[in-house]
């Protein structure tokens, strides 16, 4: 089974000392950004430092933001890092469909070491409309949605007109067998009560963990997706009884369970031992 990842924390590409700190702070996967964190003229410095930082390997997976796909900038970026050891996977925003990705895979297929493992953020209208392509294509490994701009092209005031699009990204993500997709930013560092609740809400959607953009927010990310001890109990129960019985049965409170109720108690006991 693949790692389960919970926290995800970006931290600007053009300051090497967060970097070293982020490498070091618990998180499940370090993102160096190199699009929004980082303003135009530090653009090259960032790309320098981040090809520094990939030129050996970390003992945390580090992933790449690059700049937007149809600007200057990314050809250059992922045809610099793709092929550098350090890096674990490339994160592509305002990813619109599959040709965004055929794109991508181009420029960074050296013919040594192939097109590293991408990850697609969905952003835009178009983005979500073609989340199934994107999420089917062989290099993705993951997709998740970048709220604010999604926010911005629909025109949404209220997180109530972002649910259908939530939705939609758990369903294309599991119809292409991918993990869950983790939740956007929660842009507050200080409302940790707040983090806490979403991070429960995007659980209960299909959600598994969270982008961060602080280290605050990491325990509070964790102590959300981490099973309760019922809910480990529960699943236990099952592949026990599964194990005894390989077909469809009953258990002894009535539940009835199945290939799929067994897959969901493995998933929960993966989750609680990772």
């Amino acid at each position: 089974m693949s790692t389960m990842y919970v926290t995800w924390l970006y931290v600007p590409g053009d300051r090497p000392e967060v970097v070293a700190k982020a490498l070091d702070s618990g998180a499940d996967v370090v993102l160096v950004d190199l699009e929004d964190a980082v303003a135009p003229d530090r653009k090259a410095y960032a790309l320098d430092a981040t090809a520094e930082l990939l030129a050996g390997r970390h003992r945390v997976p580090v992933h790449v933001r690059v700049n937007a796909l149809d600007g200057p900038l990314a050809e250059r970026e992922v045809r610099r890092l793709g092929g550098l050891p350090g890096l674990d996977a490339l994160r592509l925003p305002k990813v619109t469909g599959p040709a965004d990705l055929a794109r991508v895979a181009a420029w960074a297929d050296s013919g040594e070491t192939g097109v590293p493992p991408l990850y697609a953020l969905l952003e835009s209208a178009l983005g979500i409309e073609h989340a199934f392509g994107i999420a089917a294509h062989p290099a993705v490994r993951g997709i998740a949605l970048g709220e604010a701009d999604l926010r911005a092209d629909l025109g949404v005031t209220d997180a109530a007109g972002l649910s259908w699009v939530r939705g939609r990204a758990v369903v294309a993500a599991r119809a292409a067998q991918l993990p869950p997709p983790p939740q956007s930013v929660y842009p507050d560092i200080r409302d940790t009560a707040g983090l806490a609740r979403s991070c429960a809400e995007g659980r209960a959607l299909g959600f598994l963990g969270r982008t961060a953009i602080h280290p605050r927010q990491l325990p509070v990310i964790e102590e959300a997706f981490r099973p309760t001890e019922a809910e480990v109990a529960a699943a236990r129960d099952i592949v026990d009884a599964a194990s005894a019985d390989a077909g469809a049965l009953a258990l002894a409170d009535g539940r009835f369970v199945d290939a799929a109720v067994v897959a969901g108690a493995h998933r929960v006991l993966d989750l609680a031992n990772r």
